[in-house]
């Protein structure tokens, strides 16, 4: 998790819902094994769209309402933004391929 911002509900607003960037937000958990699988590839992802787009964590056992806000039913779950809106959602551990063609479609 070295490159990636960890979101709370106090500074989501400022990191996702007003970033002038596009932003990957992982909802995870500690506990979550799929979660820990990503994470890696995240990290990658993160270090390769460094300056184009963003890649956070939000911790659903810590930011519980994010999660309500959000529908998050299991995790790991991806979601896209742009602008503050929703562009797409990806449920589990996914190939890096499909969550950088997700970014990509968002630059």
């Amino acid at each position: 998790m070295a490159n990636l911002t960890s979101v709370t509900s106090a500074n989501f607003d400022q990191e996702v819902m007003n970033s002038d960037k596009p932003v990957l937000v992982d909802f995870w958990a500690e506990w979550c094994g799929p979660c820990k699988a990503l994470s890696p590839v995240l990290d990658e992802i993160a270090s390769e769209m460094n300056g184009k787009a963003n890649v956070v964590k939000v911790n659903v056992d810590q930011a519980s309402d994010l999660a309500q806000k959000f529908g998050i039913r299991g995790i790991p779950t991806l979601i896209f933004f742009k602008n503050g809106e929703v562009k797409s959602t990806l449920v589990g551990n996914q190939p890096k391929a499909e969550i950088v063609k997700n970014i990509n479609s968002l630059l």
